[in-house]
C-alpha cells in the first residue's frame, strides 16, 4: 500500500457569501490573524506528511500562486532592512511542500473539481482538503484519517455532527458505527431536507482518497444544483468498496462563514503566544463592559 502524500485542495469557488470582500480576492487569500485561510491548510497537510499538493484554481485566483512562490524584491527589502524574523517568515511559506497549480475552467462542481487532479495523482492515494474550511493546529484529524487509510486501506471521509436544521447544507451519512469515532458508511446523500437525512452526522471539507473515486467521479450525472457533486461520487464508490466515517467534534471553522471567519480569527489568536495573553484580556474587558 502507498503511502498517502499527496493532498488536492479545491479553491476554484468564487466566494459569493463573502462579498464584496471577494469582489476582487479569492475567498481563500481572506486574512485569518495575519495568514491567509489557504496557508493554514496547506501547513494541515504538511503536519500529516503530505509534501506533494495540487490547488484547483480558477480566473481571478492567481494570487494564491503569488502567495505560494518567492517574491525576490520583498525579500531583498527585508533582509535590507535587518528584519531577518520576517524574512524567514515569508521565505519559507514557497518551501512548505512541492505546490503545483491547476484551473478549473467552469464552475461544474466539486467533483469535477476533484477529477481534474487525475493526472497529476496518478494511481497514488490522495487527501481531499477544502480551501474555505481551516482546522486549529491542535487538530489531528487528517492525521487520524490517514491513520485509518493505512489500516483499513480504504476511503475515509470526516464527519461531524450538526443540527437537524442544519444538514441540508451538508452531505448525510448513513453510518454504522465501530467506536466512537469510526464508523462505516452505508449511505450518503447529498444536502437532503431534514426529514429526508439518514443521520446527523455531515461530511466536513477533509477526505482520504484511493484512486478509485476517479473512475466513480467519470460515471455521475450532474446532481443538485446542476454540479457534479462528489457526494454522489463516494455513493457509487459505495457499491464495490468501504468507505469509512472518522467522527470529530472540534477544531474546524468554516471561514466561507460569516460568523465562523469571526469565531476562527477571535479562536486562533487567543491560542497564540504573541498575541494571546493581551488579547483575551481585551475580550474580557470587552464583554465585562457591554454585559453592564
Amino acid at each position: 500500500m502507498s503511502r498517502v502524500t499527496k493532498a488536492v485542495i479545491p479553491a476554484a469557488g468564487l466566494g459569493t457569501r463573502f462579498l464584496p470582500a471577494t469582489k476582487a480576492q479569492p475567498k481563500e487569500m481572506l486574512p485569518v490573524v495575519d495568514k491567509p485561510a489557504i496557508q493554514y491548510v496547506v501547513e494541515e497537510a504538511v503536519r500529516a506528511g503530505i509534501d506533494d499538493i495540487l490547488i484547483i484554481s480558477g480566473r481571478g485566483k492567481r494570487s494564491l500562486e503569488d502567495h505560494f512562490d518567492r517574491n525576490v524584491e520583498l525579500e531583498y527589502f527585508l533582509a535590507e532592512r535587518g528584519k531577518d524574523e520576517a524574512l524567514a517568515e515569508v521565505r519559507s511559506i514557497a518551501e512548505l511542500a512541492e505546490i503545483h497549480f491547476v484551473r478549473q475552467g467552469e464552475p461544474l462542481g466539486l467533483g469535477h473539481a476533484v477529477s481534474i487532479a487525475r493526472k497529476h495523482v496518478g494511481d497514488n492515494p490522495f487527501v481531499v482538503m477544502l480551501g474555505d474550511d481551516i482546522m486549529a493546529d491542535s487538530s489531528t484529524v487528517l492525521t487520524d484519517m490517514i491513520n485509518v487509510y493505512e489500516e483499513r486501506d480504504a476511503a475515509v471521509v470526516a464527519v461531524s455532527e450538526v443540527s437537524s436544521r442544519e444538514i441540508s447544507s451538508y452531505g448525510s451519512i448513513d453510518p454504522e458505527f465501530i467506536s466512537d469515532s469510526l464508523v462505516r458508511m452505508r449511505g450518503i446523500v447529498e444536502k437532503p431536507a431534514p426529514e429526508d437525512a439518514p443521520s446527523n452526522l455531515a461530511v466536513m471539507g477533509r477526505y482520504v482518497f484511493t484512486p478509485d473515486i476517479f473512475d466513480a467521479l467519470a460515471k455521475v450525472s450532474p446532481g443538485v444544483g446542476g454540479e457534479i457533486q462528489l457526494t454522489d461520487a463516494i455513493a457509487l464508490l459505495l457499491a464495490d468498496h468501504d468507505v469509512y466515517g472518522w467522527v470529530f467534534s472540534h477544531g474546524r471553522f468554516d471561514i466561507g462563514n460569516k460568523q465562523d471567519y469571526l469565531r476562527a480569527t477571535v479562536e486562533l489568536a487567543i491560542e497564540r503566544e504573541d498575541l494571546g495573553p493581551e488579547f483575551r484580556a481585551f475580550l474580557i474587558d470587552l464583554v465585562d463592559t457591554r454585559l453592564r
